[in-house]
């Protein structure tokens, strides 16, 4: 087999693991979406937290910008996948801010106008003081703290699992999106050779494989503490 069609064989491998994270990361971002069906039918956040999609929007904004040309040429299904998460986060930060008191309407707005002002921070710093590579490990390092902290969230998800023994709280189709996603652009950073993309996205796959394995054990354990009261009744 040639080198050219090697390549060919390379490249494609490579655009289909990055256009299944994009797809894979699009289930994660319309799962908020019977949250805010909730708000929008009583007119209220309640006791929900926008924290998350502030936080949410702050590193969509960041990997967007990762995954520009000007800071990393070649690698633009980061940018694509973090331009449809920034939209999505900001439309669900716009309905929190719309329908919530006004203690948490001040501070969420205050929050977005903070987010919009560090990113355009950042993008100023790196175009005007960085060059070429130097820009990238700027804002590819940044991209990656970004990324590990949010990785890092599960954890306290795991915590309850183990404290309640119950999955009430970890939902399997979102663990298997998060680990699927996180597979996904690690094998896209593996064949882009690109350590800002696989090394956070590594820690993303280990911590949703652990999540996966837990919700195995807890979930089959619930089901034989179901029985063993009609097991008893039989005996």
């Amino acid at each position: 087999m040639s080198l050219t069609a090697l390549s060919s064989i390379y490249s494609l491998c490579s655009d289909a693991a990055g256009v299944a994270g994009n797809i894979f990361a699009f289930v994660l971002f319309v799962s908020p979406i019977p949250t805010f069906r909730r708000i929008l039918r009583n007119k209220s956040t309640e006791q929900f937290s926008g924290l998350p999609y502030i936080y949410s929007l702050l590193n969509c904004l960041i990997c967007l910008w990762y995954g520009m040309p000007v800071v990393s040429p070649g690698v633009i299904l980061v940018a694509t996948v973090n331009s449809i998460g920034a939209v999505f986060q900001l439309i669900y930060v716009s309905i929190f801010i719309s329908y919530a008191d006004k203690a948490k309407k001040l501070k969420m707005s205050g929050l977005l106008v903070a987010v919009f002002a560090v990113f355009l921070a950042i993008v100023f710093i790196s175009i005007k003081f960085f060059e070429s590579d130097l820009r990238r490990a700027f804002v590819g390092y940044l991209s990656v703290a970004s990324l590990i902290s949010m990785f890092a969230s599960p954890l306290f998800i795991i915590k309850l699992v183990i404290k309640t023994r119950s999955v009430e709280f970890m939902p399997f189709y979102l663990s298997l999106s998060t680990f699927l996603m996180s597979l996904s652009f690690f094998a896209y950073g593996l064949f882009k050779d690109d350590p800002f993309i696989y090394v956070p996205n590594g820690i993303g796959t280990l911590l949703g494989i652990v999540q996966l394995m837990l919700y195995s054990y807890y979930s089959s354990a619930f089901v034989e503490a179901s029985r063993q009261p009609l097991i008893d009744s039989y005996a």
